[in-house]
């Protein structure tokens, strides 16, 4: 088997596995594309091997091997480009995300701590617009309020109040919130 038929033989099969890949949705269309398109520019320098030669000497370049790598240079060095943006992006979706989720906590654990009466709110926790922050307890006198610091943690007793409700996920490693740790 000569060259030529291996070149064109393995585009055929590097385009069907793209074909593939996007049935089964493992390569988005965009990605795809470029590389279809790639495989088939292959495939006529296979079947039209002086189309090469012309290339070359239409470029100036000596051997048409030399100007095959130094596309294919060119064509690497803007695959990874590409890639380097796509992955800038997601990158900064997934701080944006986790910023918000960090959020979307604070709120629900500033929500659990009005609803259960208790004055234990987290000391980074803003009150709302129109709630007042913790009130100091009965012994607090004039002067600062004590933050969560001031004095020992309480211990949840048999008489602290209702169980909390099991969320969605329970068993070990999981939290009130569905999430595990």
């Amino acid at each position: 088997m000569s060259g030529y038929v291996f070149a064109i033989v393995l585009c055929v099969a590097v385009v069907g596995w793209l074909f593939y890949l996007l049935r089964t949705r493992r390569i988005r269309e965009k990605y795809a594309g470029i590389w279809i398109a790639l495989a088939v520019g292959v495939m006529i320098l296979g079947i039209f091997p002086h189309l090469a030669l012309w290339l070359s000497g239409l470029v100036g370049v000596k051997t048409p091997v030399n100007l095959i790598f130094a596309m294919a240079f060119v064509v690497l060095l803007a695959v990874c480009i590409q890639l380097s943006a796509e992955v800038s992006n997601l990158e900064e979706e997934t701080r944006t995300l986790a910023e918000e989720i960090a959020l979307v906590r604070l709120e629900v654990k500033c929500i659990d701590a009005r609803e259960s009466g208790s004055s234990d709110q987290p000391a980074s926790a803003p009150a709302g617009p129109y709630e007042p922050g913790p009130t100091p307890g009965p012994a607090a006198g004039p002067g600062p309020t004590p933050g969560p610091a001031a004095g020992p943690a309480p211990t949840p007793g048999p008489a602290a109040g209702p169980a909390p409700t099991p969320g969605p996920a329970t068993g070990p490693g999981a939290t009130r919130d569905g999430s595990s740790r």
